[in-house]
């Protein structure tokens, strides 16, 4: 059972957002289509916090003052967990599907995150080429598509120095070997695959990160 004493003392001023965005998910989530209803049991450790503990301030994957891009969002995750418990960034949840982009802007409204977090309809493909683009500190997509896909639709939207923070699962390492060819067309540096929230998610998040090369 998740309680604001059992988590981290970084995670608990958010409880009770995340508690609110947990029964968001639980009834609007599952009803419209954005979370499978065997999800709805176990939230907290699958879905919340296995995002939360990558914004972890310690790990520096998300810098402080962020403006962050959630690159297909769907269910606002990991954008609108990051929002919740990092109220020193801001967010922009890139969702291409109307039906998901209402939940979320309904979403982020009724946890009163309206002031950090918009929500722009489009594919991060076509963001790259839209010259009202603002380039991102950093780009992150959760279970989106396979890296080497995944870095042609997330990377250019990047400022030159941003990171690049997707999160994974067990075939992380596989994935950065297939996508090696992509990588270096993509001007990506500093690749790493990372751990995440060792202690208190199990098992700990996976994320490969990289930082796009700066012009010489």
């Amino acid at each position: 059972m998740v309680s604001r004493e059992t988590l981290p003392a970084w995670l608990r001023p958010a409880f009770e957002g995340l508690s609110e965005f947990e029964q968001i998910l639980a009834s609007d989530g599952v009803t419209r289509g954005l979370i499978g209803p065997r999800e709805a049991d176990r939230l907290w450790d699958r879905h919340l916090l296995n995002c939360a503990v990558v914004a972890d301030p310690e790990l520096g994957l998300v810098s402080r003052g962020s403006l962050v891009a959630d690159v297909g969002s769907g269910a606002g995750l990991p954008g609108l967990v990051w929002a919740l418990v990092r109220p020193d960034i801001q967010v922009v949840l890139v969702e291409p599907l109307l039906r998901r982009a209402t939940f979320l802007t309904e979403a982020l409204q009724g946890l009163g995150l309206a002031d950090r977090v918009a929500v722009t309809r489009a594919r991060g493909e076509d963001l790259a080429r839209d010259r009202l683009w603002q380039p991102v500190t950093v780009v992150t997509a959760r279970a989106v598509a396979p890296l080497d896909r995944l870095i042609g639709w997330t990377v250019p939207l990047l400022a030159p120095g941003g990171r690049l923070v997707a999160l994974k699962g067990a075939s992380a390492e596989e994935e950065l070997r297939a996508a090696a060819s992509v990588v270096l067309t993509a001007g990506l540096t500093d690749l790493a695959v990372v751990m995440c929230g060792a202690g208190l998610v199990d098992p700990p998040t996976t994320v490969i990160t990289g930082v796009r090369r700066k012009a010489q």
